[in-house]
């Protein structure tokens, strides 16, 4: 693949503790415009992988190349501002603000205004027209001014998606956005998730192979902190080392 097909390129990336190598060897080809998953049985390396993409840890071997450019020994804070902003697995809103006033704070990181708590809130609310096209834009227009802890789960990933679309993000990354809800909620967040793809370039860690199989263009399949097998998800899920690597566990079902 021509690398300027690629937004995000890894070689040889390695992270060891104390002599356990959580992962090793990954080069991983994100194309730009795509949706790529990272999937693999519960220890495989996922986490690790986003955190050392997010520099959130430092790699013991091996580089990161974003946009053509090595951000390897990169700060987390000079990373996001390249536009590589991360979702977390747990919700990371704050609940006594409304939706609206969630997404306005990511606007005002996103602007530098951050702590400039002396401006006037005439000058803040110059960011609400664009803080409420963000809830729009993940259908929570009829949300803005409900305080958060007050709005389903479901809703709320949905909010944690519209805050990192405030960051502006060139390459989303997504942990596990749709862990720990009901079939209607994954439905509706997997139909968000395709819907604020165009455009952008996003990379998910994510369980549901329900999931997986409806929005990922291409996957990559992690085992014991190394790369098992990359391709589509029709390919991968009729890799017979792939299949044998969730043998036991709940996905082996969905593999299938």
């Amino acid at each position: 693949m021509p690398h300027e097909d690629l937004i995000l390129r890894t070689h040889a990336l390695t992270k060891s503790f104390k002599g356990f190598s959580a992962v090793t060897d990954v080069n991983l080809e994100v194309r730009r415009g795509s949706i790529h998953a990272l999937i693999g049985p519960n220890g495989a390396g996922k986490t690790t992988c986003f955190n050392l993409l997010t520099k959130f840890l430092t790699p013991s071997a091996g580089s990161i190349v974003f946009n053509g450019i090595d951000i390897t020994r990169e700060k987390p804070a000079q990373i996001a501002r390249r536009g590589v902003i991360r979702s977390f697995q747990i919700s990371a809103v704050f609940p006594h603000l409304t939706a609206r006033q969630n997404v306005r704070v990511a606007l005002q990181r996103r602007s530098g205004m951050s702590w400039q708590f002396w401006r006037s809130a005439r000058a803040l609310d110059a960011l609400d027209a664009r803080a409420l096209a963000l809830l729009g834009e993940v259908g929570l227009s009829d949300f803005a001014n409900t305080l958060t802890l007050n709005l389903p789960y479901g809703r709320k990933r949905a909010l944690e998606i519209a805050t990192t679309l405030a960051m502006e993000p060139e390459l989303m990354l997504l942990d596990e956005p749709t862990q720990g809800m009901g079939h209607e909620d994954v439905a509706s967040v997997t139909a968000l998730i395709r819907r604020v793809s165009a455009g952008r370039t996003v990379l998910m860690v994510e369980h549901n192979m329900n999931v997986i199989s409806s929005i990922a263009d291409r996957v990559t399949v992690l085992q014991r902190g190394a790369i098992l097998a990359q391709g589509t998800y029709a390919e991968v899920s009729q890799d017979a080392r792939v299949m044998e690597a969730y043998m036991g566990t709940a996905d082996q079902e969905a593999v299938n």
